[in-house]
């Protein structure tokens, strides 16, 4: 298996990989200049993991100078429980750190049984005392 850094050329077959994911939401913001944009401004904390040339996991991070953000962490189904997420995650979570990043969020679907496990095996905490709203500053319902 190997690791390297996400790239703008991985956008089909993430998207593939994420539509096959149970658990991952995708949006307006995915889209292929969304993710260019993401990449662009958070340079170095995203990484997808190949196995015999193909894609099988991501990670997407950045921060805000403050605060780390994980998203589209995801294990094509064939390569679960096999430690890909967790290789993904401590590459994100080093990135982060040596950027001077301590504390990072992700947001888990509430229904996402298997990811608000995998989280919580990792230490990550729920956060009940925090309420989070959206606002859309635009025509689309889905960004």
């Amino acid at each position: 298996m190997q690791f390297r850094s996400m790239e703008v050329l991985d956008y089909d077959a993430m998207i593939s990989l994420w539509r096959d994911c149970d658990g991952v939401s995708l949006r307006d913001a995915d889209s292929i200049d969304g993710i260019e944009r993401y990449l662009k401004r958070n340079p170095g904390f995203s990484f997808v993991a190949i196995v015999d040339d193909s894609l099988v996991g991501t990670i997407m991070a950045g921060h805000d100078a403050r605060r780390g953000y994980i998203q589209h962490l995801a294990v094509a189904n064939r390569m679960r429980n096999t430690g890909v997420a967790a290789k993904l995650l401590e590459r994100s979570l080093a990135a982060l750190k040596a950027e001077g990043i301590f504390k990072s969020h992700v947001h888990v679907l509430g229904d996402n049984a298997p990811g608000r496990r995998f989280w919580e095996n990792r230490g990550w905490m729920q956060r009940a005392e925090i309420v989070m709203y959206s606002y859309i500053n635009g025509d689309s319902k889905n960004t």
